[in-house]
């Protein structure tokens, strides 16, 4: 079975903790992205089992919550949130279909919105279990709509990051960082971002034969 089901109870009570500690917003948003950036760091370096083969349907990772990443970017109360929130509802259910569904529906009524295409992106990419052609347009479509954001770049290297591909996700991140202004409000997230797959993760002990 996969790891995700307690990296995510792990994340979610940690988070109330720290609500609970009367961490508020922007920098509870900040520390459970923080927190999401080690589950996947882990996901990334710490499965020793994982095979190098193409994975089938049923051993694709299971769709991790990128609510309060998207939010870090783009704020809560955007006009085309209703189209997110039904795609991410689906996402939490495993139905990946449905959710890639629903953000094809959002940019097809509003195309010119880079939210929509960076959230299909992500859909597209939890969908296949890996970044797919049709994902990396959605990112570029993005991109073109919002030219210099930090959204399309991050959540693009984030999509190449959980593809098997950590040096090119890195590199995208390093590359927004290194453009960043220093007073940036995201910047902290993709610093922890960048620290958390870098970092070594602790690995089980190989036995013997």
């Amino acid at each position: 079975m996969t790891g995700w089901v307690p990296l995510v109870a792990m994340v979610a009570l940690l988070t109330g903790g720290l609500w609970a500690l009367r961490v508020r917003r922007p920098l509870l948003q900040l520390s459970a992205a923080a927190l999401l950036f080690g589950a996947a760091g882990y996901a990334v370096q710490g499965q020793p089992e994982l095979a190098g083969s193409p994975r089938s349907a049923d051993q694709r990772p299971a769709p991790i919550p990128l609510t309060k990443l998207r939010h870090a970017f783009f704020g809560t109360f955007g006009p085309t949130e209703h189209w997110l929130v039904i795609s991410e509802s689906y996402a939490s259910r495993g139905e990946t279909e449905d959710a890639a569904k629903a953000l094809i529906a959002g940019v097809r009524e509003h195309p010119g919105d880079p939210v929509l295409w960076v959230g299909l992106g992500n859909a597209l990419t939890d969908h296949a279990g890996t970044l797919t052609p049709a994902a990396q347009l959605a990112f570029a479509r993005a991109a073109e709509l919002a030219p210099g954001h930090p959204a399309p770049p991050f959540f693009l290297g984030l999509a190449l990051i959980r593809s098997g591909d950590p040096q090119g996700g890195i590199a995208l991140w390093q590359n927004l960082l290194a453009n960043a202004p220093a007073n940036a409000s995201w910047r902290p997230l993709v610093e922890d971002a960048v620290r958390a797959v870098q970092s070594p993760q602790p690995r089980q002990a190989a036995t013997g034969s």
